[in-house]
């Protein structure tokens, strides 16, 4: 057997493949290790990524709540100064109103004395002109005279 040469072939493909496994095996395990590492950072930079990016999505969503929220007040608020502002307008309204009816009143009351009075003028006129005729009819002649004098 020493003196085959496939012993001897066999012996050396072993021993070349023992002096060259150790290489290649550092070889491919480091760049195993080197592909492993960039892997592992891959996900810790993706994991920092997502983690980032609930938090932005938490901050959105905050801002979205608190948004309608304050959306919310501010249309609470316009319906409450809405009802303030009616509810003054309905008094104004009815103040104006009131002092139109005054105001229409003391205007009647105004025509009434004004037709009162020129009811009276005008009685006072018919009155003296009733008078000047009967006493021009009665005080014509000597009766008329004498009371004259």
């Amino acid at each position: 057997m020493l003196q085959d040469p496939t012993f001897w072939v066999a012996v050396a493909f072993v021993i070349f493949i023992a002096a060259a496994f150790k290489p290649l095996k550092n070889g491919i395990l480091g760049g195993l290790d080197a592909k492993i590492a960039e892997i592992r950072q891959q996900v810790a930079e993706a994991e920092r990524l997502r983690n980032e990016a609930q938090d932005l999505l938490d901050t959105h969503r905050r801002q979205q709540r608190q948004s309608l929220q304050d959306a919310e007040d501010i249309v609470t608020r316009a319906r409450e100064d809405a009802e303030r502002h009616r509810k003054d307008a309905a008094v104004e309204l009815a103040a104006a109103l009131e002092r139109q009816r005054q105001l229409s009143f003391e205007k009647i009351a105004q025509a009434e004395a004004a037709a009162i009075q020129e009811v009276r003028n005008r009685a006072v006129d018919i009155a003296i002109a009733a008078t000047e005729k009967i006493l021009k009819d009665r005080l014509t002649g000597d009766a008329g005279d004498r009371l004259l004098e």
